[in-house]
């Protein structure tokens, strides 16, 4: 087989057996969708070529993680020079924050973010502290309008999104459109800023404005921080260190669980999620991307072993990809959201409720979009596993 048809990396993955981090080499082959994996350190081949139809050559790049027959795989490098030019050499991640006067548009805008070809890795709602703010937005320090920017930070929830895409920092800030949203109104009538901003401080959403001040891929993966002299844009929302950066803005209080689904993520229907929910009336009060391992799937759906039949299914699936974790609030959350997503299998749903979440974007009884939490006394618990647990 030709190299043009296969793409290379290194990859590790932490064995909770062994307490050991384990180095792979990872093979995929795009003609069929089939992987292959070579253990580094004994020089054995470790899972021989095999399809594997639920990854994406999309998926593929330094820095993502990815699940492979249930293992989670940080691809950490290239394994070629072919792989590293084809694949790294335009390739970009950048912040795309969505500002307090925007966040009940947040569907819409993750919507165009998506629909323009880019893939969204991170995501975090948070509410930035004064001394955040003036952190995040210290090159402004001089200027007049830092105080009003500052208060205008500080109002409300963010949502923090990291994005990835060829040539991403400019491809987001096009996208964005002029800084006064009036002025994009007139020069670039389909962008963000003209489409959800007021003005030129609410003006919907944030870019860098920079590689340096984002993070560019090199052939190594490695960041290129020839930046500037405060914290990388992204290290800002998601530090590479482990640490939590902001914190998430749940309340766990008077709240419900709800899951979108890694099939539904990869499939791009977040934006139009999270649209349906809040036209709905419902408050999206925390948000956050997680990649799940197995063993923190298999602990969250515990209640379910032995009692449904489908339980080694529905881990499999929770632990596929990345899932977008929410907290949901209104009176009796638990009981009317748990109504609002529908029945569990989307056939049922298309026949009963319509209307209902899983039956516009359910396929199957484990591909049914989202989880919500089905009684009322787990609520708070499965929010706080999401929110306080797995983002500790």
């Amino acid at each position: 087989m030709s190299e043009e048809d296969r793409y290379v990396f290194i990859a590790e993955w932490y064995d909770p057996n062994a307490a050991l981090q384990r180095r792979y080499q990872l093979i995929y082959y795009t003609k069929d969708q089939s992987v292959e994996m070579y253990d580094v350190k004994n020089h054995r081949i470790f899972l021989r070529r095999t399809k594997y139809e639920e990854l994406r050559k999309e998926d593929l790049f330094v820095g993502n993680k990815i699940n492979v027959f249930s293992r989670l795989l940080h691809l950490i490098d290239y394994g070629d020079q072919y792989t590293a030019r084809k694949v790294g050499s335009k390739k970009e991640k950048t912040l795309a924050m969505i500002k307090p006067d925007a966040v009940m548009k947040m569907g819409s805008i993750i919507e165009s973010i998506l629909d323009s070809g880019f893939l969204i890795t991170k995501a975090k709602m948070v509410l930035l502290s004064r001394a955040e703010a003036m952190d995040f937005y210290r090159e402004h320090h001089s200027k007049s309008f830092f105080n009003d920017l500052i208060h205008f930070m500080t109002s409300g929830p963010i949502v923090a999104l990291e994005v990835v895409g060829d040539d991403a920092v400019a491809s987001w800030r096009k996208l964005l459109g002029p800084t006064n949203a009036g002025i994009a109104r007139s020069e670039s009538p389909e962008s963000i800023r003209a489409r959800f901003g007021t003005d030129g401080t609410k003006n919907a959403a944030h870019g860098s404005d920079s590689i340096a001040s984002a993070a560019r891929l090199d052939l190594n993966g490695m960041f290129d921080t020839s930046s500037r002299t405060n914290k990388l844009e992204l290290e800002f929302f998601f530090p590479s260190s482990g640490g939590p950066g902001p914190k998430n803005t749940a309340k766990l209080t008077d709240c419900t669980c709800c899951i979108i689904k890694p099939h539904a993520v990869s499939e791009g229907l977040t934006g139009k999620i999270l649209n349906d929910i809040l036209s709905t009336g419902f408050e999206i009060s925390a948000m956050q991307m997680f990649t799940m391992e197995k063993a923190n799937a298999e602990e969250f759906y515990e209640i379910y072993k032995g009692v449904v039949a489908e339980y080694n299914e529905m881990v499999a699936e929770l632990c596929c990809g990345p899932c977008v974790a929410l907290e949901i609030r209104d009176a009796d959350a638990p009981k009317r959201f748990r109504e609002y997503c529908g029945p569990s299998d989307p056939e049922i749903a298309r026949h009963l409720r319509p209307r209902t979440l899983r039956a516009r974007f359910g396929k199957n009884k484990i591909k049914n979009a989202v989880h919500c939490t089905d009684l009322p006394e787990d609520s708070v618990l499965e929010v706080q596993y999401f929110f306080k647990i797995l983002d500790s």
